[in-house]
């Protein structure tokens, strides 16, 4: 407790303001956002913060460099002919299994790959709402080159 008193008397010298909770994060965004409308306002506040959190979250876990890994290892790790099919849950994941799907087939490391997206269908959405933003690509192995990586 004493610790936090002191952040705050430390706000207050030095002008610098640290976020310290997620409420903090929170009032923060909806200051920001304090011009729009306040019919617009709530959801506009909930989008913020989901993305910020989303952006917190992918940060802190490295999951870009994580997929990154993952996906330079795939090659190396599907027999000839196997398949690989990736769930992406935001746009910053589907474009690097999209390039790196892309890149492999060009190389000749996949013979074939997903030319589009794969969505939910609207009754998957309804019966799971966290479905919504999914989207699946696939790849598969080529089979002829099975060294080349």
């Amino acid at each position: 407790m004493r610790r936090r008193s002191h952040g705050r008397s430390q706000r207050e010298t030095s002008g610098t303001q640290y976020i310290e909770t997620t409420t903090e994060l929170k009032e923060v965004i909806e200051q920001v956002l304090s011009f729009i409308p306040e019919k617009e306002r709530k959801e506009a506040v909930k989008k913020s913060c989901q993305r910020c959190f989303q952006a917190l979250r992918i940060d802190v876990n490295q999951e870009f460099e994580v997929l990154e890994s993952f996906l330079s290892k795939l090659p190396g790790i599907l027999a000839p002919g196997g398949r690989a099919a990736i769930l992406t849950f935001h746009s910053g994941e589907d474009r690097l299994v999209k390039y790196y799907f892309k890149d492999g087939k060009k190389e000749g490391i996949y013979s074939d790959v997903a030319s589009d997206v794969i969505r939910p269908s609207a009754e998957e959405c309804q019966r799971n709402p966290r479905a919504r933003s999914t989207k699946m690509r696939w790849a598969i192995r080529d089979g002829e080159n099975p060294h080349r990586m």
